[in-house]
């Protein structure tokens, strides 16, 4: 039985003013959720099914599920605000979304197998997916042993902003025991910091392990995500502006000791894809995605930039992947314009 991908993506418009996820980065014009059912495709997957607004639906099928036509199934499920449980009603004045554990409720009649959850704008590289198509695969529908793909805080964080994870705790077995979300995370020379809404802050050394919102789940999460939702909406239902948190629906199914979480680390580098997207193609190579071929492929967001400076920001992203002391084939391309192959070579680079 193939495992099923679930994106959140019905969130993206309020977050960005506009449909940011299927706005092409790559070389040729890949988007993050390209590389996303790419990876999945090729971890085992047999079905994408994507979290949308109504209202998004026709780009989402010109722009992203046409191009996976004959190679993954491919469905669609919608978030709206009024799509609640029985005896709840939306609030007069409310107009935001519910959150991640009501967008996965929602899709809920179109996932009929064991699935990962992940976020539309989030790029978790290769070895993410193989992990946990590996795990669910070898799951029963009715499984209660689900898991969370780790990550360390450090490779996580963005160099343009604030992130949203959750902090996690494990124990020796790799369990997971608790998990904080925490919305407002920065980056710092040595560490990170939380600044909460009361403007407490919250200082992290970079090492702990975090969640980015990749989950593996089976269809018997359902009953207990919809349980918890109508906690969340009995104590919090009447704020204008509250939101039901996956990782807060798995915390209080950890304490409640209903199912067991097992915590999939991986050693990939998550990246908050757009802000920092590019170093992402320079990832995908870190972790194999040409496989025998030394090439990259290097997504140029600026055609007005003059080549050096182009070729200094790419030899500064080999530097900070890690990447230095071997020779690479990189190929560049302006927005679509056929590119040129430039052998660099070591640290900084030679360019030829």
């Amino acid at each position: 039985m193939k495992p099923t991908l679930l994106v959140l993506a019905a969130g993206m418009g309020s977050r960005y003013g506009g449909l940011k996820q299927i706005d092409p980065m790559g070389p040729s014009g890949e988007t993050i959720l390209d590389y996303s059912v790419f990876d999945a495709l090729r971890a085992g997957f047999g079905k994408v099914v994507f979290i949308i607004r109504p209202d998004f639906e026709k780009d989402f099928r010109d722009r992203i599920a046409a191009k996976f036509a004959g190679r993954i199934d491919v469905g669609f499920a919608f978030q709206t605000i009024d799509k609640l449980p029985g005896g709840f009603a939306v609030p007069s004045g409310r107009e935001k979304p519910w959150g991640t554990t009501h967008a996965i409720l929602c899709a809920r009649d179109a996932v009929h197998t064991p699935f990962a959850v992940i976020n539309a704008d989030d790029f978790y590289g290769r070895d993410s997916y193989a992990t946990l198509g590996r795990y669910l695969s070898a799951l029963p529908n009715d499984s209660t042993s689900y898991a969370m793909v780790g990550f360390t805080l450090k490779n996580t964080l963005s160099e343009h902003g604030t992130v949203a994870r959750g902090v996690c705790q494990t124990d020796a077995a790799g369990k997971l025991t608790d998990i904080q979300e925490l919305t407002k995370i920065s980056k710092l020379p040595n560490g990170a910091e939380h600044r909460g809404e009361d403007g407490q802050i919250v200082s992290l050394t970079g090492d702990e392990p975090v969640s980015m919102n990749m989950w593996g789940f089976t269809p018997a999460i359902f009953p207990q995500l919809e349980a918890d939702f109508r906690a969340f909406l009995t104590t919090k239902g009447a704020e204008m502006k509250s939101e039901a948190y996956i990782p807060m629906s798995v915390g209080a199914l950890i304490r409640a000791g209903v199912h067991t979480f097992i915590d999939l680390t991986t050693s990939a580098e998550g990246l908050r894809s757009y802000a920092d997207h590019a170093l992402v193609s320079l990832q995908e190579h870190k972790y194999g995605y040409q496989d025998q071929i030394e090439i990259l492929k290097f997504p140029i967001e600026d055609v007005s930039v003059p080549p050096d400076s182009r070729m200094t920001q790419i030899l500064d992203a080999i530097d900070k992947l890690g990447l230095t002391g071997n020779t690479y084939i990189l190929y560049t391309t302006d927005h679509g314009t056929p590119g040129r192959n430039l052998p660099l070579t070591g640290g900084k680079g030679t360019v030829s």
